[in-house]
């Protein structure tokens, strides 16, 4: 154990990950993981492995910071029950549509067929209207489909058909709708594919075959999650009603001053709804209020709410080089102890990032994941 873990962690057991958490998942997890992309998510054999160590069939399993909704959908998968809250609203219409789709293909192409007909009664929408950041990533005529489908889908109850147009929304690949981009943070890739070099990946794109193609491959490995027994809200953790009694919390707040999830979906989020400003960056400063403010208010949560002898699992990104004296796991542990006494951690698992599951180019911040594993006395 290095001094720096003994430091914040005193006596506990500091492990290495599993080797294993580390394998890939992409071929054997349920597809409905793969329905559209998040930034910073964690993998879904850890979300599941997690699950199946702290918690029981039937318990009920909190996750106040569900982002992509890996571990809700994990969860009732194998037999729990869950309650999940995010302030996006894009992490809120992800953790509905995999938490409650279609039962069948069939019945998703169905549902794709009455909205995509809808979509072509409405009137042609006003282009110019379109903010010009928006209009630079879009063939006109993609852009006007993708308008007029974006209409049907934010109607209450459309969240699945949303997630699977937000999943082809951009990206450099053929099947994707717009101009050649990166596929998570939105940024046109114009300088690696000119137009003058590349004119056919800047044609036209119908959206029609596209989102019907999206439709069949989130069906490709498909696990009928226990939808009757999720809850899914959209909202701030100090504003979240939790349960009056759960078994478990597995979370993982938001990175503290690594990633800013306003930014990085910040084209979906304006077809989602176009009302909203497009995002303003937060300055670290506030980001790390924030973080504590969360962790202070789910301690609290978690102190009135946990069951006799449940867990309370937190996933904290670690940095090789901060700007904060503060070590985030520290944070952490320290605000639960001052906020919640009954919770006692009783070990640790830490886990490299490699590379690939950074996402953002070049971006050198989160380097560990600490798993930090509390349990009510």
């Amino acid at each position: 154990m290095t001094s720096l873990a003994q430091h914040v962690y005193g006596n506990i057991p500091v492990l290495r990950a599993p080797k294993w958490w580390k394998e890939s998942c992409a071929n054997v997890e349920c597809s409905l993981h793969q329905l559209a992309p998040y930034i910073g998510k964690i993998k879904s054999s850890i979300a599941g492995d997690l699950i199946e160590r702290y918690s029981n069939l039937g318990d009920l399993v909190v996750d106040p910071f569900a982002g992509a909704g890996t571990i809700p959908l994990e969860a009732a998968i194998r037999g729990r029950r869950a309650f999940a809250a995010d302030i996006s609203p894009y992490a809120r219409i992800l953790s509905q549509a995999k938490l409650s789709p279609p039962r069948t293909l069939q019945a998703a192409l169905n549902r794709a067929a009455l909205a995509l007909s809808e979509a072509e009664t409405l009137p042609k929408p006003d282009i110019e209207s379109v903010p010009c950041w928006v209009r630079r990533f879009f063939h006109p005529k993609t852009l006007c489909e993708a308008l007029r489908f974006a209409a049907v889908a934010r109607r209450s109850g459309n969240e699945f058909l949303m997630a699977c147009f937000l999943g082809i929304l951009h990206h450099q690949r053929p099947g994707f709708l717009s101009y050649p981009s990166s596929h998570l943070v939105p940024y046109l890739r114009d300088k690696k594919y000119p137009r003058t070099k590349f004119p056919e990946m800047y044609r036209y794109r119908e959206l029609k075959p596209r989102l019907l193609s999206k439709i069949h491959r989130t069906y490709r490995c498909f696990f009928n999650p226990l939808r009757e027994k999720a809850i899914i809200y959209q909202s701030e953790i100090g504003n979240l009603d939790f349960p009056k009694r759960f078994d478990a919390v597995i979370t993982s707040p938001p990175y503290m001053n690594a990633l800013d999830y306003g930014r990085d979906n910040r084209l979906r989020l304006w077809f989602i709804d176009p009302s909203l400003e497009e995002p303003a960056h937060i300055d670290i400063t506030q980001r790390r209020k924030a973080f504590v403010d969360a962790i202070t208010t789910l301690a609290t949560k978690v102190e009135k709410g946990l069951s006799l002898r449940g867990y309370c699992i937190l996933v904290v990104g670690e940095e090789v080089q901060r700007s904060f004296r503060a070590h985030p796991a520290e944070l952490v542990v320290n605000i639960i102890k001052r906020q919640t006494p009954l919770l006692r951690l009783r070990k640790v698992f830490t886990d490299s990032i490699p590379d690939i599951r950074r996402s953002r180019h070049e971006f050198k911040g989160v380097k560990t994941e600490h798993f930090l594993v509390f349990k009510r006395g």
